[in-house]
């Protein structure tokens, strides 16, 4: 079985992407930085170095130093699919975080978010 391609795409690749969204919708940085350490256990410096290597997101969930035990109450649709139907753990977890993004995005408040 091949591994799907966004396992092995670079985290530093999307992080962008994620502050991007966030700061068109008005929120910031720090605040998807908050997000990614509660979801994940990774500190601001690891974050930060993290955003500048070629971690792959496998790296990324694989190496995270606590995963929020509370993530399995996200539920919701990212991309047409509800991701507690995912089966595949990896990508459970990377649709965990961008449904979290997502949610920071569409303007809920981060107390909410953060379940």
């Amino acid at each position: 079985m091949t591994k799907h391609r966004l396992y092995t795409t670079a985290f530093s690749s999307v992080y962008p992407l994620y502050i991007k969204k966030a700061e068109r919708k008005d929120r910031t940085k720090q605040e998807v930085d908050t997000i990614i350490s509660w979801l994940t256990g990774y500190s601001e410096q690891q974050l930060a170095a993290l955003a500048t290597d070629q971690t792959t997101f496998e790296r990324f969930f694989a190496d995270a130093p606590r995963m929020q035990e509370r993530r399995f109450l996200i539920k919701g649709v990212v991309c047409g699919v509800r991701v507690e139907d995912v089966e595949e753990p990896l990508m459970r977890e990377i649709r965990y975080l961008d449904k979290l993004i997502d949610e920071l995005a569409k303007g809920k408040a981060l107390e909410k978010i953060l379940r």
